[in-house]
């Protein structure tokens, strides 16, 4: 946890940056000395699955705390998408990705109302994005937003087969007839259609109609994943931050033993993503 929100790049970074702590190390239960090789060990010989288990209740514990209904659906809203992290070949040999590159590929479900991952799936780096829509928990009733990279419209009719909903990105040379569409529309709405494909195989894989949305974004905003844990510590003690505020001062603080409600109130940040963007 030290090294995830203190944003180490590895074990030796890790190693360097507790050192600075070292005092403090065994009031955090740390031990005297905390060492690489003793960290590759650990690493080595603990079952990931435990990991993997309690990541999964921490992600239940999160997304219930942080719930609000915004979208006021029926169903939630999720988006998915995949990051690829390089590893190096000489070590990883079974994580070849290129010729002299290895790596392995995180395809997530990030839940975009509780802003908390709901589902993870890592695979290697050479597997393409859309065979990860295989293994989707998907649930009846929800909204599912993908990238371009997501379209294959065998799978895509599976997630309506389930009576569920999705959102994607329209591949440029997509063909397809307008069946019918609507005049009166919303404020950077261009066009809003019921649309029937027509390409063989697109037609084939899909026959049910879809709408085809075409909209300006005057802004180009972005959103960012948050720890499950820093999720859970905002709505235990009311934080009236936002979670990149708390990560902030999170970063700075992690061997301080100033009381987490100590530490916020008597951290004078006004929207620090603000100041950060305009220094």
């Amino acid at each position: 946890m030290f090294g995830q929100l203190s944003n180490r790049e590895s074990l030796r970074d890790l190693v360097v940056a507790l050192e600075a702590h070292r005092n403090k190390c065994y009031c955090l239960g740390m031990g005297k000395h905390v060492t690489r090789s003793n960290l590759a060990k650990a690493n080595e010989s603990r079952d990931c699955r435990i990991f993997e288990d309690f990541a999964y209740r921490m992600i239940d514990e999160a997304r219930r705390k942080r719930c609000t209904d915004i979208f006021k659906l029926e169903g939630n809203v999720y988006a998915f998408d995949s990051t690829t992290i390089d590893l190096c070949l000489s070590v990883f040999e079974w994580a070849e990705f290129r010729t002299t590159k290895g790596g392995v590929k995180v395809h997530t479900m990030y839940d975009v109302e509780t802003q908390v991952p709901a589902f993870v799936h890592i695979t290697p780096a050479a597997v393409h994005d859309m065979n990860a829509m295989d293994v989707i928990p998907y649930e009846p009733g929800s909204f599912y937003i993908f990238d371009r990279g997501y379209n294959d419209f065998k799978r895509l009719y599976r997630i309506n087969v389930l009576k569920s909903f999705f959102i994607i990105r329209s591949k440029g040379n997509l063909k397809y007839r307008i069946v019918k569409w609507k005049r009166r529309l919303p404020k950077n709405v261009l066009s809003d259609a019921e649309i029937e494909l027509t390409g063989y195989y697109p037609s084939k894989y899909y026959p049910k109609r879809l709408r085809l949305i075409r909209y300006w974004n005057e802004e180009q905003g972005r959103e960012f994943m948050s720890y499950c844990l820093v999720a859970v510590v905002q709505h235990d003690i009311r934080l009236e931050r936002s979670t990149y505020e708390v990560l902030q001062i999170l970063s700075i603080s992690l061997t301080d033993k100033t009381s987490l409600r100590d530490l916020f109130e008597k951290t004078d940040y006004h929207n620090v993503k603000e100041q950060i963007d305009n220094s």
